[in-house]
This record gives C-alpha cells, sequence and structure tokens, in this order.
C-alpha cells in the first residue's frame, strides 16, 4: 500500500474519507487550515483514493531549544488494522519531523490500549508514566 505526506492538494481526500476512521467527520475548514500549516503533518497509508489509516502530528516550537514533535492521533479503518499500515505512517510521519530539525517526537495514549502501546513498543519508543491534565473537554472521548 502507498504511503505519503498529505499537503494542501489533498484536501478532497480528506474530505472524502468516508466515517470510522476520524474520531469525527472531516470539518473542511479545519482541514484545509491543518493541511496549509508548516508546523502540522498527517501520513497516510492509500488504497486508491480511499484513506485506510493515517498518524497526524505537529511541530512544537520552543523558546529554548530545538523544536519536538507531538503526535495528535494514529488511526487504521477497522478491518485493516494489524497489517502494518499505522506503523508505515508513523515511520513517514517520523522521517518528515526529523527532517524539519525536530529534536523529540513524543505522545500519549490510554494505559488500556494495548494495541497501541504494542505498536509504539514495536517502533522502539522509549516508554514513561506521567500525569496529563485537560481543560475544556480536551479528554472527553466523544
Amino acid at each position: 500500500m502507498p504511503a505519503r505526506l498529505l499537503g494542501p492538494d489533498d484536501l478532497a481526500l480528506l474530505l472524502g474519507t468516508a466515517p470510522g476512521l476520524f474520531d469525527q467527520p472531516v470539518d473542511p475548514v479545519q482541514a484545509q487550515a491543518f493541511l496549509a500549516d508548516p508546523l502540522h503533518r498527517i501520513a497516510a497509508v492509500l488504497e486508491q483514493d480511499e484513506i485506510l489509516a493515517f498518524a497526524s502530528g505537529t511541530i512544537l516550537l520552543h523558546p529554548d531549544k530545538q523544536p519536538s514533535f507531538f503526535v495528535n492521533e494514529v488511526g487504521t479503518r477497522e478491518g485493516h488494522r494489524r497489517r502494518g499500515h499505522a506503523t508505515a505512517a508513523l515511520r513517514i510521519l517520523f522521517e518528515a519531523a526529523r527532517r524539519s530539525g525536530c529534536q523529540g517526537i513524543w505522545l500519549g495514549t490510554e494505559t488500556d490500549n494495548d494495541a497501541a502501546r504494542g505498536l509504539y513498543r514495536r517502533l522502539g519508543a522509549d516508554e514513561i508514566t506521567f500525569v496529563g491534565y485537560g481543560w475544556d473537554g480536551t479528554f472527553d472521548l466523544d
């Protein structure tokens, strides 16, 4: 399956994504802004014009150190899981972050998300425990 970074020319591809991959329906305004912003990246595994898996992230700038990269979200369409699609999308995303000069890549997941934790371990991640705090519904699951 081909995997690549998406860019501003891929807006129609994102907008055509069938339900079940992203948490919510793709919002045209947000998708266009995301694709146009040089600090945001999304990698996708494609089958023709369908996104089977994706990984998205954001370059985080700091006033006192090199940029780092936060992985926002990883998703694979049901029926296509456990085929290496998320791994492929993350590898492309990691390469893009490193090419952009990022000096660290990180993400968080729930303690009971065994599939995600296994994926990140297979990719060689260092696993630590930390406490997260959120405001304004940031951890709402719906």
